[in-house]
């Protein structure tokens, strides 16, 4: 295995920006102060036009559940500031409305149903985060989307954990391709159609939804990223720091301050890589072949291959450091921000060799994504799913996104 990895370069470290875990981005008691712009009082504020438009009025019916249109100090109503809004209209309301009713809102009931299940049952808190993260604190046409990977963030107005810091913010993900908008990767529908005297409204496909927990709480609760979970903790060991997190990578992938891409293999593929592997160094040392491969599939099993003494000299802390960190990209990436050509980035190693990533359209829809390692022979995929919080891609965490995959990714 080592013949593999060995000349992986020495890892260059993010800072830790901010330390500290997020339990949950729905448990907010404040209101965010968004910045100040001259502007002018002529014509409406965006929550004039929200409430003007019989197609968001359930989403107003949000809007006014969370209190911010009465709250002090005041947010959209107030002329001099500047905001864009990424609105969800009836329909994509309904659907995310009977989705977190488990059904018990039909998506026929009459529109009076969901205004009602708003008000009696989405808690304020709730109601506040996602109307938060749904805005940002500056005026953003499309004309201003990014184009190009990778894209950049825009803090919205929610503070995930204010006592933490003041000054934190969520951030939010807009990009485009010709033709098309997303905002993370849910697509506009309708792109700067409602410009009013302090920002823009974009319509959106679907409700926007902010994260609520890290990339660590995904990977080490999802019952098929358990070989890259173990190997996480195996690389943690040989640190300074261990057992504490500080400055290792489970600390780094639980960091509310960072900003990765996290490509995991799924499990087969981790135990198929590991049991090749310790079958060639078998091999290497003169055991029989098929005696080797025998006993590198007993050994690599399961993910106690990683904490297993009998191969601590195989996979030392460093290695496997190596291994985990260039499946992470330095900054977060949607499907929908992956180049339509294969391009090499840089991972978490600090330099090359990097990844290829590439992502296919149809339409506004991501149909295929790829992520291609310089020693593999053919590129892994990206298993589309984008279900938030149970799916397989683009699943948005506190300080990054998480794509699942179907090959390990070797550097040379």
């Amino acid at each position: 295995m080592a013949s593999v990895f060995h000349r992986l370069k020495k890892i260059a470290w993010l800072p830790v920006l901010v330390a500290g875990v997020l339990a949950s981005c729905n448990k907010v008691d404040y209101l965010p102060v968004p910045l100040a712009v001259p502007g002018t009082a002529a014509g409406k504020t965006v929550a004039q036009v929200l409430a003007a438009t019989p197609g968001d009025s359930l989403y107003y019916r949000l809007v006014v559940r969370s209190g911010i249109l009465t709250a002090n100090p005041a947010t959209i109503i107030d002329s001099s500031l500047r905001f864009t809004m990424f609105v969800p209209d009836n329909a994509a309301m309904k659907v995310f409305i009977n989705a977190i009713s488990g059904g018990a809102v039909p998506l026929a009931a009459p529109d009076a149903v969901f205004s009602g299940f708003i008000s009696a049952n989405i808690p304020v808190a709730s109601a506040v985060g996602l109307v938060s993260y749904n805005i940002v604190p500056q005026s953003l046409t499309t004309a201003s989307f990014p184009s190009t990977f990778p894209n950049l963030q825009y803090p919205t107005i929610l503070n995930p954990a204010p006592t933490l810091s003041a000054l934190l913010r969520l951030t939010t993900f807009p990009s485009k391709r010709p033709g098309f908008a997303w905002v993370n990767n849910v697509p506009l529908t309708a792109a700067d159609n409602v410009t009013a005297n302090n920002g823009v409204i974009h319509e959106v496909a679907a409700v926007v939804v902010p994260p609520s927990a890290s990339l660590w709480a995904r990977i080490s609760t999802d019952p098929d990223m358990t070989y890259y979970k173990a190997a996480v903790i195996r690389a943690d060991s040989g640190t300074a720091a261990a057992p504490s997190t500080v400055g290792t990578l489970q600390g780094y992938l639980d960091n509310i301050g960072a900003n990765f891409t996290v490509f995991v293999p799924k499990d087969s593929a981790m135990r198929a890589t590991l049991t090749g592997q310790i079958t060639l160094a078998l091999i290497a040392q003169g055991v029989p072949p098929a005696n080797a491969a025998a006993t590198a599939a007993a050994l690599a099993a399961s993910p106690a291959v990683f904490s297993n003494p009998a191969l601590y000299g195989a996979l030392p802390p460093r290695l496997v450091q190596g291994i985990v960190a260039y499946h992470i990209l330095p900054i977060r990436a949607f499907t929908v921000n992956l180049p339509p050509a294969p391009t090499v980035f840089y991972t978490l190693i600090g330099g090359p060799p990097g990844i290829s990533v590439q992502a296919v359209f149809a339409g506004p829809v991501v149909s295929s994504a790829t992520v291609k390692g310089q020693g593999n022979a053919t590129a892994s995929r990206v298993l589309l799913d984008p279900t938030p919080g149970t799916g397989k891609s683009d699943q948005n965490a506190t300080n990054g996104v998480l794509h699942k995959i179907d090959q390990v990714l070797l550097p040379q």
